[in-house]
């Protein structure tokens, strides 16, 4: 029986003997090959394995939830957005609404953090987790994407609310390939000043030889953009973190591949991806929602995004042990985040210029430096005296540098060094033709070394209560140690040839965001500011120098900063029955050192906290032409939000902005080869007590349509996304400063997309 795939969002695995394959399109998004057959014919899935569980396996051995958004699926998304975010919100339950920014503050998986690599190559700043990775990976180069969901340490510190692996697109044999793809992006609010062109081309070939190879090259560029009442939108609604409009986005993506024979195969890749955006104008923070300070012209250098890695690795399936895979990689970043003004309402604190009647320093605009390099050895080794066991075992070696100063140059945080060392082995058994049982742990020693610095001076302001400043500080690092051992365990049952019941008990292991602690030394809330600086009345201040006559130290001992281990219990069922497939999966996960930033206070803290939610996936193809489904997900927390041991409160926005949202879509494929897909995205709002206040997020919804016809031997395409123009806050970017901002009006792009 051939196969039947599927149109995009989020799959659920199904597969006689290995579920869970990814969404890719009904027939007809392949119609431009061949038109429908107009047969009804039961839903046959090829199976499917992956790499985001450290070896291959087949999904249905999997214990916890695992969604793979396939190619078919990245194709029709990139009709509408080339943001890796924005698909990821619409497809995987469970993930946070899109900023539709080059930032992905606030945006979440479960609540918590989620590591993101490409080809197994981690692309976290782990001391310094700034969030701007999502956003700028070119879906372009992308095969497919891996999710695996809960808490895991397989790869390393990180994941603790899951982990999503890009796998790039591998080179084909024969002759050289070319494949383009363009489109035109704007907004009907105004077409001129909105378009955002893009162009990408890919280039693959392998020779007899065993040489292999592809390169991907992609522009990208945008100019203003507006909301749904045709206001044209900040550069910088998000405060410091850059925003969706005024850049040009250069990627490049290149892996040369050598096959020694059958079971031997090298490659090595590079990546490079470069950003500008030159801001026009300064944002104003106040109600009722962030919006550009006409007039006021931006003060700073440009955004920046300067991200190179190089990998290269080695696989060796006839290895004496069993599968080998060694894999060595370097990553070099460099971010540079916007200028920003001093708001005593919005932005209370700022490095401090030494002048009182204008504040804010001139390089109040910090770079983001951190050089990474890291060696991971896995072997899948056969286990003789356990028929169909598999032991999977091996160990990883990193090591990080990480700094952040001012564009003069100074530091603001103190730079870390970080070698880490970890070894795991994790065992998979099948008990009978129903049950596949997995176990493992791994240790992992991080060694930080802390070197010693001085915060520079901080101005900051109390709405209604005045000013104060902070002098410089100096901060006295040293030598530390953190590890801990982490565990898993959990069992797939068969429950039909084409479904199973999943769960288990996984642990994930991180330090905290360092570098936000150490930016904040001394300046962390009223205590702290009134302890460490001077409090110099209401103002207005003439402009005049003035300098805090207290001399204080600080201690990274006293940060008291704790290694945090989070513990998920998952329980899910997956499967297929006819034209029909789903999924439904309940999660718990718990941390006595959770991580919350909360911006009214300018304070990180840690303390114990719970999440909890469901997710759920649909899809049921009505006839050969006609694909409907669904996903969505409720996810809640709480937290101790006065560090007392009861937990107290609901978590902030920023860790949960929308407890509940979800999507819906339908596709349908005419005879004559023209695909028509509809989407409606929709979430809840959220107003609860978190600790500091309440905070209202508004709930909302949007529509997106896109249109594909094959044209001229490939395929033209053209989309809308907010179909109705509707005025909406975007609820990840309102969380990030509890101020609204608003989301995108109506977009349009047209395409085309060609192979040669």
């Amino acid at each position: 029986m051939p196969r039947a795939s599927f149109g995009s969002l989020t799959p659920c695995a199904v597969g006689a003997g290995a579920l869970l394959a990814a969404l890719a399109a009904v027939p007809a998004a392949h119609a431009q090959d061949a038109p429908p057959s107009g047969r009804n014919e039961e839903i046959t899935l090829d199976t499917l394995v992956v790499t985001a569980a450290r070896a291959e396996r087949p999904i249905a051995d999997v214990p916890q939830t695992v969604r793979v958004i396939d190619q078919a699926e990245i194709q029709e998304q990139l009709q509408l957005t080339n943001n890796a975010a924005a698909v990821l919100a619409k497809l995987i339950p469970g993930y946070s609404p899109s900023t539709q920014t080059i930032s992905s503050a606030s945006e979440n998986f479960r609540g918590r953090d989620l590591l993101v690599m490409i080809d197994g190559v981690p692309q976290n700043t782990p001391l310094r987790n700034v969030s701007r990775i999502l956003p700028l990976i070119d879906l372009n180069a992308v095969e497919r994407i891996e999710v695996v969901a809960g808490a895991s340490s397989l790869y390393g510190s990180g994941a603790t609310g899951g982990t999503v692996n890009f796998i790039m697109k591998r080179p084909q044999d024969g002759k050289p390939q070319v494949s383009i793809n363009t489109a035109l992006r704007f907004f009907t609010a105004d077409p001129g000043n909105s378009l955002a062109p893009e162009v990408s081309a890919t280039v693959t070939g392998g020779s007899k030889t065993g040489f292999d190879y592809i390169f991907t090259g992609t522009g990208t560029f945008a100019d203003r953009t507006y909301d749904g009442a045709g206001n044209e939108l900040p550069s910088d609604g998000m405060l410091g973190q850059g925003g969706g409009d005024r850049f040009g986005r250069g990627n490049f993506f290149g892996k040369i591949g050598y096959n020694f024979d059958p079971t031997k195969r090298i490659e090595v890749s590079a990546g490079w991806t470069y950003l500008e955006q030159n801001p026009q104008w300064m944002t104003r923070y106040g109600l009722p929602y962030a919006q550009p300070d006409f007039g006021n012209f931006y003060a700073g250098m440009p955004v920046l995004e300067d991200t190179k890695t190089v990998s290269a690795r080695y696989t060796d399936s006839a290895f004496a042990l069993g599968n080998l895979s060694l894999l060595a990689y370097y990553n070099d970043v460099k971010k540079r985040f916007n200028f920003s003004d001093f708001s005593i309402d919005y932005n209370g604190a700022v490095y401090y210029s030494g002048n009182l009647g204008r504040p804010t320093s001139p390089y109040n605009q910090s770079e983001l430096y951190s050089e990474r390099t890291g060696l991971n050895l896995t072997i899948d080794t056969p286990v003789s005296f356990l028929k169909g066991a598999t032991f999977t075992w091996g160990g990883d070696i990193v090591h990080d540098d990480t700094w952040q100063t001012l564009t003069n140059g100074q530091n603001i945080f103190t730079p870390l060094s970080q070698m880490s060392y970890a070894a795991f082995g994790q065992l998979q058994v099948p008990i009978g033709e129903k049950i596949v049982v997995r176990a493992g742990a791994r240790y992992e020693l991080l060694d930080l070394t802390v070197s010693d610095f001085v915060r520079p001076p901080v101005f900051v302001g109390f709405s209604g209560l005045g000013y104060a400043v902070l002098p410089d500080l100096p901060v006295t690092g040293g030598q530390y140690q953190y590890s801990a051992p982490t565990f898993n365990v959990g069992a797939t049952y068969k429950l039909t040839e084409t479904s199973e019941l999943y769960g288990g008990f996984s642990q994930g292991f991180a330090l905290p965001d360092i570098g936000a602690f150490t930016r904040r030394a001394g300046a962390s809330g009223a205590a702290e500011i009134l302890y460490y600086g001077c409090y110099i009345g209401l103002g207005p201040f003439p402009p005049i120098n003035y300098s805090c006559p207290k001399q204080r130290t600080l201690s990274y001992d006293d940060l008291g900063i704790e290694a945090q281990i989070v513990n998920n219990w998952e329980l899910g069922i997956r499967g297929s029955a006819g034209r029909f497939r789903g999924s439904l999966a309940g999660y718990y996960s718990t941390s006595d050192a959770g991580v919350n930033f909360v911006a009214s206070t300018n304070t990180v803290s840690q303390t114990k906290e719970v999440i909890y939610g469901v997710e759920a996936t649909a899809e049921y193809q009505v006839n050969d032409p006609f694909t409907v489904g669904a996903n969505g997900t409720f996810r809640e927390g709480q937290w101790d939000s006065d560090d007392d041991g009861v937990i107290d409160a609901f978590l902030p926005n920023n860790r949960i902005a929308t407890p509940v949202r979800g999507t819906l879509w339908g596709q349908y494929a005419f005879q004559t080869g023209t695909v028509v897909r509809l989407e409606m995205e929709g979430w809840s709002g959220r107003s609860v007590f978190d600790g500091t206040g309440v905070f209202e997020i508004d709930s909302g919804y949007t529509f997106n349509a896109a249109v594909s016809h094959p044209f001229g031997g490939g395929l033209a395409y053209a989309s809308v996304s907010n179909l109705l123009d509707a005025q909406y806050e975007n609820p990840s970017a309102t969380a990030t400063r509890n101020l609204a901002v608003m989301a995108w009006g109506r977009t349009v792009t047209l395409g085309y997309r060609k192979t040669f």
